[in-house]
């Protein structure tokens, strides 16, 4: 018999769980630390940003055995995690076996910061990200402010017009004028 007033605390969904719950109208489940969030399908303006940071990245990355996707799922820590990317780079040779997901984390994440996502979720996403084997940096686009903010294991810095951001593992550095222009 449970106490007068105790509370039973839900199990935290697991992988195996969260692989047989279909994804909603309007968009998919991300897994995190447990619980099912519900992302919403990224719009155009989104869209562009992505596509045009994979094609900054692209001859920058690829000689060096890196490979460009958006949208790209990741488990960042083995049980309750499934999140995706919305630009990722991520190592050849890591990237050829996967079929589902990454297990651990893109070498390069980089999040298109939507309206809808909190300065809280942001941290919660780079620093569960960067705890996933293979991580080495986290960006945060923002398109608004025209910024991007990189994670490391060793810090954070945030960078503005004029600037440019060097690329982990590879030889190079992205403008923002070219991430920004119109």
């Amino acid at each position: 018999m449970e106490p007068v007033g105790a509370q039973r605390i839900p199990a935290p969904i697991t992988v195996g769980d969260y692989e047989r719950i279909p994804d909603p109208a309007g968009g998919r489940y991300e897994l995190h630390h447990g619980e099912l969030v519900f992302v919403t399908y990224p719009v155009l303006r989104h869209k562009k940003l992505q596509h045009r940071l994979q094609k900054l990245l692209e001859p920058l990355v690829e000689p060096n055995g890196f490979v460009v996707y958006t949208e790209y799922p990741y488990r960042p820590l083995p049980e309750n995690e499934v999140w995706g990317a919305d630009v990722a780079c991520v190592r050849e040779d890591r990237e050829r076996g996967v079929e589902k997901w990454l297990v651990g984390s893109p070498e390069l994440v980089i999040e298109v910061k939507s309206p809808s996502n909190t300065k809280a979720e942001l941290h919660d996403k780079a620093m569960t990200t960067l705890a996933g084997q293979g991580s080495v940096e986290f960006w945060i686009v923002d398109d608004d402010t025209r910024t991007v903010v990189a994670y490391s294991k060793a810090g954070m810095a945030v960078y503005g017009a004029g600037d440019s951001v060097n690329l982990p593992n590879a030889d190079g550095r992205v403008s923002l004028d070219e991430i920004f222009r119109s």
